[in-house]
């Protein structure tokens, strides 16, 4: 049987030893000895020479806090890269391990678990949360359907309670109005027995004032007819004084007109003589008027003359008008024309604004600013050019690229430069420029005729397909030769290669392809090539310039005449104005002339009518004297019979006045009479009609009784039947006290009881037909709906609760998270500044950087915390993280080495194993590494320290508590029993005694 015994003592650099299980507590070290059996693969445990099992061993193992996985206590050579590896999390979990106190791993552990069950319940209360509000929102969206439908069944409730008390209410109110009936029967019957005895004495009185009605009115009649009479008398008496007054009146207006009459005419007579004296004095004036007939005569004349003159004018303005009109119509006609031109041109325009928004821009400030270049300046080409025929623009759009098409061309090479500086510097547009050839191109004539290519199919070169301004077509022709391409059609096509070989053309096109020929500089063969013509897009629009521009020409001339139409038009009127004003002026000449010649026979005709009136008037005389004694006498005598006939009417009216005095006391007296008559009447009539309406009202009152006792017990039977009563039953209980109808929780009004429902049937139908239109709105409710609702009802409570205890739970949780993590975050950090503090002096004395630091994102992530290592090794350089990428392997042995070193002082573990980590650091490093672990280790009270290395630098410091202990192994070794060591020193020593003599 082979057997591999391993043994492990504790023994290297001296420090303090280990405490020891009780169990295998002895005065030496603990040994564990392992025996493995290759064969048959088993392996035995022995603890101090005493057998045991691998478990044991492991407890006795990290009873002494040692942790063989843990890179901070055994780190192997193949282990420093994985150190460097380790995740800034890894490397805490390990430091915690091995120099952190035993609780402070299971802190960090225990806070990690309850973290995760923090985030687990706060998932948890975070999704029931949702799903209780989705619930919640899902009933509130239904919540007005449930609380429809129970306020229908509340509707439908109350309508069953109105519809079941409505005939009790009937009952009830024809049970009191028979009630009332039957009492005002009753007192309708003692009113008429009161009425009866009250009406004779009313009669007695009413025969009484009858008889002295009558004795009065026969007394009133007799004054009546002397009043009569006596009024009659004085009446024929005035009208006799009247007739007497009116011919006063008529005699003295009769002398009045009189007067005024002579008066009038002696006025009239003076006015007459001073007319005919100033008549006749203007007779004298005027002269002789035989020699006015010449001067008449030469006037006609001229008249005439003038007017055939101003009839010539008018004809002429007539004639000039309708010149003027037949221009105008021609100039709205070559408008239109030239509108029709402007709209071809502005939808060119409009497709170069929509695809070139700079190059459009460019276009109007050009049209704005033309005074400032010297020669002329050509707006973009694909503006200037026109197709003969839209349907070959194609040809022209693929042979001459876009950047042209929208070039300005330029005569002058300052005016490009003005141009450019100003749009593309100033105004910062993207416009592109070109210039026209000095020496014109544009009439240069093609290096074969087109009558040689016509056999091939073709019909033109590019050059003859539209018209362009000099300059644009000379740049075009000097740039891309389309006075040298050919365009041809299928024809041409179908022999392309023909046509290739045969007319050696750079460039032709067919009807819907372009062909670019080449010549090999090698072979001498021609090489063809071949693309498919692209759709045009702005040279489409076709404007015939050459026709505009004739139409422009015919307008300024059409211009031109209306010019002179007009000025003529103005000279005629002014002449026409002319000749009015002297027409108007002879018209007067003539009219004075003809009014002085027939002035001196009317003056005489008037002077004649004159004295013709002035006799008449001094015939008719009148004596005025005469006429007034005559009036005056006649007035005196109807005075004196006026004043008789007064005395009369005098005597006549006292005797009147006395006649009425006497009637009026008796008509007082009979009036008094009457009204006493009439007030019995009446009240004897009101007495007897009382008594008619009284005993009709009785009658009315008796039947109505009968009515309503019949109805009333119609009614009874009918609302028993209603509620199913019996005839000795009274309303059920139900119908006294209130009717719950809708659940608790929901919104709607108190359910009401039977008697506090409306007690008048109007209310009740009111409130009846109120009920029903409410019910009928509600249509379209599921109680299904409601089920559903109540059901999540109670989940939604029985969440909220669950929710609650899920929260308590948490808030549980994150008070012990919060004390938990006092326990361990305080001393860790207190840990971590130690060893920031060794591990920064350590790289100091190296004359180099580095901290510790503990680094977390969230400080609520315990399973995120970790140590940051950052180290500096030159300094022109930043402090950099720890990683297996960003520094070599010599640089990260020395800060793995520097990092365990400074957790040596604050190890628990009983001793600590390191592998070749001086491997990969230059010898500088080594050296200092090697000195600080001396230094660390050899200190009072640290863990014994194990150095494993292959080789070691030459006089390196060693220390008295140090112990070194060689392996030697190679296939040229020694027996074990022939090892010798102090013979092997002795030889050392004599080689090196007698080498100095050699």
């Amino acid at each position: 049987m082979m057997c591999f015994i391993a043994v492990f003592s504790l023994l290297w650099w001296s420090g303090t030893k280990p405490a020891m299980s009780p169990r295998f507590r002895t005065s030496g070290n603990l040994v564990i000895t392992r025996e493995i059996d290759v064969a048959k693969n088993q392996s035995f445990w022995f603890i101090n020479k005493k057998s045991t099992t691998q478990k044991v061993v492991e407890e006795q193992v990290a009873a002494l806090n040692i942790q063989v996985g843990n890179l901070c206590q055994f780190l192997p050579q193949d282990k420093v890269g994985e150190f460097a590896k380790l995740s800034k999390i890894e490397l805490l979990e390990a430091t915690e391990k091995s120099i952190g106190p035993p609780e402070m791993h299971k802190y960090h552990c225990e806070l990690k678990n309850f973290r995760e069950k923090e985030k687990q319940l706060e998932t948890s209360c975070k999704e029931k949360t949702e799903y209780l509000e989705k619930m919640i929102q899902r009933n509130e969206r239904y919540k007005q359907d449930v609380e429809r439908f129970y306020e229908r069944k509340r509707h439908l409730d109350l309508i069953e309670m109105l519809e079941a008390k409505r005939p009790w209410v009937e009952y009830e109110n024809v049970r009191q109005e028979y009630e009332e009936v039957k009492l005002a029967r009753d007192q309708a019957k003692d009113e008429v027995r009161k009425l009866k005895e009250g009406q004779i004495p009313i009669t007695r009185r009413i025969e009484e004032t009858e008889r002295q009605r009558h004795n009065l009115e026969a007394r009133i009649r007799e004054k009546a007819t002397d009043i009569k009479e006596t009024s009659q008398k004085c009446k024929q008496k005035q009208d006799v004084i009247e007739r007497k007054d009116k011919h006063i009146e008529e005699l003295q207006q009769a002398l009045t007109v009189k007067q005024n009459e002579e008066h009038d005419r002696q006025r009239r007579i003076s006015n007459t003589r001073k007319m005919i004296e100033d008549l006749q004095n203007e007779l004298k004036t005027k002269e002789n008027c035989e020699n006015l007939q010449p001067e008449i005569d030469a006037i006609t004349n001229d008249l005439r003359r003038v007017q055939d003159e101003k009839a010539l004018c008018e004809g002429e303005i007539i004639d000039k008008r309708r010149e003027r009109e037949t221009l105008e119509k021609e100039k709205k006609s070559v408008d239109d024309h030239i509108v029709r031109f402007d709209n071809l041109m502005n939808q060119k325009e409009d497709k170069l604004r929509q695809r070139y928004r700079d190059t459009y821009d460019a276009v109007l400030w050009l049209r704005n600013n033309r005074d400032k270049f010297k020669q002329r300046v050509f707006e973009p080409i694909m503006l200037t050019i026109n197709m003969k025929d839209n349907k070959n623009a194609k040809y022209i759009e693929n042979h001459i690229p876009s950047n042209d098409l929208r070039a300005f061309v330029f005569e002058s090479q300052e005016d490009m430069e003005v141009f450019l500086k100003e749009v593309r510097d100033h105004k910062k547009l993207r416009v592109n420029a070109v210039i026209a050839p000095k020496s014109s191109y544009a009439d240069k004539a093609p290096s074969r005729p087109l009558n040689e290519l016509k056999q091939y199919g073709f019909f033109s070169y590019l050059r003859e397909l539209f018209d362009a301004p000099d300059p644009v077509m000379s740049y075009l022709c000097c740039q891309y030769h389309i006075h040298e391409v050919p365009v041809g059609t299928e024809r041409t096509r179908e022999r392309i290669e023909r046509v290739i070989q045969e007319t050696r053309l750079k460039q032709i096109y067919t009807a819907e392809e372009k062909f670019v020929m080449k010549t090999s500089f090698y072979s001498n063969k021609v090489i063809s090539s071949n693309t498919s013509l692209k759709v045009a897009q702005f040279l489409t629009v076709t404007v015939d310039l050459e026709q505009r521009r004739h139409l422009e020409e015919q307008l300024k001339e059409i211009n031109r005449k209306l010019q002179a139409v007009e000025s003529g038009l103005i000279a005629l009127r002014e002449t026409n104005k002319h000749l009015e004003h002297k027409d108007n002026e002879l018209r007067q000449k003539k009219k004075e002339l003809l009014e002085r010649k027939t002035k001196k026979r009317q003056l005489e005709q008037k002077i004649s009518s004159k004295l013709g009136s002035l006799k008449l008037m001094e015939q008719d005389t009148c004596n005025l004297e005469e006429e007034e004694r005559k009036a005056s006498t006649k007035i005196k005598e109807i005075n004196v019979q006026k004043a008789k006939l007064v005395t009369e009417l005098t005597e006549l009216l006292k005797i009147c006045t006395s006649l009425h005095i006497q009637k009026v006391d008796l008509i007082l007296h009979n009036t008094t009479v009457i009204s006493e008559k009439n007030k019995l009447e009446s009240d004897y009539m009101a007495a007897a009609s009382q008594l008619r309406l009284t005993e009709q009202h009785f009658i009315e009152l008796d039947e109505s009784r009968q009515r309503l006792l019949q109805k009333c017990k119609e009614l009874m039977k009918r609302a028993r039947q209603v509620c199913n009563l019996g005839a000795e039953q009274t309303v059920p209980q139900e119908y006294q006290t209130q009717v719950p109808t809708i659940p608790n929780g929901h919104n709607s009004s108190p359910p009401m009881a039977f008697q506090d429902l409306p007690n008048t049937l109007d209310e009740i139908d009111a409130l009846l037909t109120e009920e029903r239109s409410r019910a009928s709105c509600f249509t379209g409710l599921n109680p299904t709906v409601v089920e559903e609702y109540t059901k999540r009802e109670e989940e939604i409570e029985q969440l909220t609760e669950e929710l609650k205890i899920k929260k308590v739970e948490l808030d549980k949780y994150r008070e012990n998270i919060s004390q938990v993590k006092e326990r361990w975050l305080n001393p860790l950090k207190e840990l971590v500044e130690k060893i920031n503090e060794k591990f920064s002096n350590f790289f100091s004395s190296m004359q180099c950087a580095g901290e510790i630091d503990l680094h977390t994102e969230n400080e609520e992530d315990y399973d995120k915390y970790g140590i940051r290592i950052r180290v500096k090794f030159r300094s022109s350089t930043q402090l950099h993280e720890l990683t297996p990428h960003h520094q070599s392997g010599g640089e990260r042995s020395v800060s793995t080495m520097l990092y365990l070193m400074a957790l040596q002082e604050l190890n628990r573990c009983p001793f600590r194993v390191v592998d070749e980590i001086n491997q990969g650091m230059d010898p500088i490093n080594e050296r200092r590494v090697f000195e600080m672990v001396v230094n660390t280790a050899c200190k009072e009270n640290t863990s014994q320290y194990f150095f494993i290395t292959p080789k070691l630098l030459q006089n390196l410091p060693y220390n008295e508590k140090m112990t070194v202990l060689f392996v030697y192994n190679g296939p040229h070794m020694l027996e074990p029993n022939r090892w010798n060591l102090k013979a092997f020193q002795r030889r050392r020593r004599r080689i090196t005694f007698t080498q100095p003599s050699q």
